[in-house]
């Protein structure tokens, strides 16, 4: 909770403290931030300039915590900046505005608020726009800018300066956009009183020039009066500005399907239907199929304020990027804003693509540094833990990998489950990396007895042991070897009935594809033990085995499906994968 005085009435301080309480407890509760805003801003009946200082400090502390959690909320940009205008002035609201900007620059609402507020508080035209200027580098390619655009219109009026009325038309008419066709209506009224070297690039012009001079069979120049020349050039020009717009309208169309699917084009906390990621993922698509950078990187701009909790744009976006020539920084940024800012930190697979990133930039110490400021939210993370295993074994050898492993598995912040899985890909890293199955066999021996509850631990013993490779004359050593741990698992471990009849399954593939000629004897017994009636389940099948688990109700499973059971549990230890979760 923060450490200050709230300024307010007895009653006041009592609910802001209240509420302060409940975010200590819940802090990503969006309903509960917003009261704390409502409630910080009716301080002493309403914040401004005469009040205490104290109720002052109170409510610029409530937001720059709020927005610092939830930075895309453009409408509490602008309610800050008013807010410090009332208290402050004008500079205070423009550096709330600027930090706003920052967080959010694709906000059509947001740069018009500012802009609008530029244009009402300075004097200065050139300052204003320049500004407009920067708010139109920024959002001006938005299917729904228009509200921007008009906003500048307005400005240059008020000014009454007409060429930059029609120079920001001549951009306007060229982008596809929701109200495209009353721009160009208002373009092609004005280009009737407009200088002709306004009306179209020099080259274009003189291309057309030469066009009419050539068609009415006056080459030399002077040969036609320059008043019919300028008449031909302006009725020409006409069919060009309509070929334009008749280009503008096909890009609209194109785009209007994917537009009328938004439902929701700004950043909320709650989730998005399937139907609305689907629509990003195809209008992506179709812009990135068009090939223009510019639009490309606005529209995933776009798309990251209403999907910022969705990794899977946060990846898509760096892949892209990634792919385009020298845009090293921009990636990182991409990773950056992801990671540390809006992609919640439960979704870890875009921070570790960043650590990625890092590694292959040659930073590794940042990579490690990545993987730590995951575990320290999420110090139980098997995924990370291997990862970060992986990467000090890449770069500094086994024995690195295996201190990482080893300091988890004593970390009592670590969850039982997670150093079960942990001691599994220890011994995996022994076997497979080492090359070493009698070192990798120990771990498990000597950490069996830590963890008799846990499942991902007895099912990787026994498929280390299934997978080594064998020949003729080991086999007998190596089926001596599974079946004692088919025997510890149901003598010694704790898992449920359910888990140990699937492990016995697999044992019994095993028996099927790899057993001896008296196979046969073991594998029907088990099979009666496993899948038959209660009456003889329960018997004790010979004493080559252990005694039997309690089972659920028997359903049988044919070989195929134990094959199967065992190719799910081989891609689950798949590097892909990042070896087994619990």
């Amino acid at each position: 909770m923060a450490d200050y005085n709230f300024g307010g009435s007895d009653e006041e301080n009592a609910e802001l403290r209240k509420l302060e309480a409940e975010l200590i407890n819940d802090p990503d509760n969006f309903e509960t931030w917003e009261k704390l805003v409502r409630g910080a801003e009716a301080l002493e009946g309403g914040i401004n300039r005469n009040s205490n200082p104290q109720a002052i400090t109170t409510v610029r502390n409530v937001y720059d915590r709020f927005l610092a959690k939830f930075p895309l909320l453009f409408g509490y940009w602008k309610k800050y900046a008013d807010l410090e205008f009332s208290i402050t002035g004008t500079e205070a609201a423009e550096m709330v505005y600027e930090r706003g900007i920052a967080s959010i620059s694709s906000s059509v609402d947001l740069w018009t608020n500012y802009c609008s507020f530029k244009a009402e508080t300075s004097h200065d035209a050139d300052i204003i726009r320049d500004l407009f200027e920067r708010g139109a580098n920024s959002v001006g390619l938005d299917f729904l800018a228009h509200p921007f655009w008009d906003k500048y219109i307005e400005f240059e009026e008020r000014v009454e300066a007409q060429e930059k009325i029609f120079a920001i038309l001549s951009r306007i008419i060229h982008i596809p956009m929701h109200q495209y066709a009353r721009y160009f209506e208002r373009y092609r009224q004005l280009a009737q009183t407009r200088p002709l070297a306004e009306l179209a690039p020099a080259d274009t012009m003189a291309l057309f020039r030469a066009e009419i001079e050539i068609a009415s069979g006056q080459v030399a120049p002077g040969a036609k009066a320059e008043a019919e020349i300028e008449r031909d050039l302006r009725l020409r020009l006409d069919t060009y500005h309509l070929e334009v717009f008749s280009k503008t309208q096909t890009e609209t169309t194109k785009r209007w399907t994917y537009e009328s699917e938004i439902k929701r084009p700004y950043f909320h906390v709650t989730e998005l239907d399937e139907g609305q990621l689907s629509n990003w993922r195809k209008y992506l698509d179709f812009e990135e199929s068009e090939g223009s950078y510019s639009r490309i990187q606005f529209l995933y701009e776009r798309c990251l304020v209403t999907c910022a909790h969705y990794e899977e744009f946060w990846l898509r976006y760096a892949r892209w990027m990634a792919a385009q020539s020298g845009k090293d920084e921009e990636v990182r940024n991409i990773y950056q804003r992801a990671s540390c800012l809006y992609v919640p930190i439960a979704n870890s697979t875009v921070r570790l693509h960043y650590a990625y990133f890092e590694e292959l930039s040659g930073r590794v110490d940042v990579a490690k540094d990545i993987h730590s400021a995951i575990l320290l939210n999420l110090p139980s993370h098997v995924e990370t833990i291997i990862s970060l295993a992986n990467l000090c074994r890449r770069h500094g050898g086994l024995e690195e990998a295996i201190a990482v492993y080893k300091s988890h598995l004593d970390s009592p912040e670590c969850e039982m489950a997670t150093k079960a899985a942990l001691v599994a890909e220890w011994a995996r890293l022994l076997w497979k990396t080492k090359g070493d199955p009698d070192e990798a066999r120990k771990v498990f021996q000597q950490n069996q007895q830590s963890y008799l509850d846990s499942r991902p631990f007895w099912t990787s013993y026994l498929m280390f042991e299934i997978e080594q490779p064998t020949s003729a004359d080991v086999e007998a050593t190596q089926y001596q070897r599974i079946k004692q741990v088919v025997s510890d698992v149901r003598s010694k471990s704790t898992v449920s009935p359910e888990f140990v009849k699937e492990l016995i399954q697999i044992y019994m593939a095993y028996l099927l594809e790899r057993g001896t000629k008296d196979t046969a004897k073991e594998y029907m017994a088990l099979d009666r033990e496993v899948h038959g009636p209660t009456s003889v389940a329960a018997a004790r099948v010979d004493d080559t085995t252990a005694a039997p688990a309690k089972v659920a109700t028997p359903v049988a499973m044919p070989p195929a499906d134990q094959a199967a059971a065992t190719a799910a549990w081989q891609q689950q230890q798949s590097p892909v994968n990042g070896g087994l979760t619990s």
